[in-house]
């Protein structure tokens, strides 16, 4: 049996809810949603932050186990601020 997440489980149950409606035009949404993640993944301004040698020794070994470059996993846990999706841990 296979095992979904939270959010696995509420796409599987929205769908059988038959909330999901087919594209009237598909060409044209995928231009369009295209677009919007072009926008929202071009890299256009530039930051420079002071952080402590601690902190990016520790942003740069997660990011090797990652397998990623350390910047592109500081630039993604932004992304995922200000979108409201980085989420604490309860301690």
């Amino acid at each position: 049996m296979t095992s979904f997440n939270k959010e696995e489980k509420d796409l599987v149950e929205s769908y059988e809810r038959d909330e999901w409606r087919s594209s009237t035009n598909q060409d044209s949404d995928i231009e369009r949603y295209g677009q919007y993640a072009r926008a929202t993944f071009k890299k256009d301004m530039r930051v420079n932050i002071r952080l402590s040698k601690k902190d990016l020794e520790a942003i740069q070994a997660r990011a090797l186990e990652e397998g990623i470059p350390y910047q592109t996993l500081m630039g993604s846990v932004l992304h995922k601020y200000v979108g409201g999706r980085l989420v604490e841990r309860s301690r």
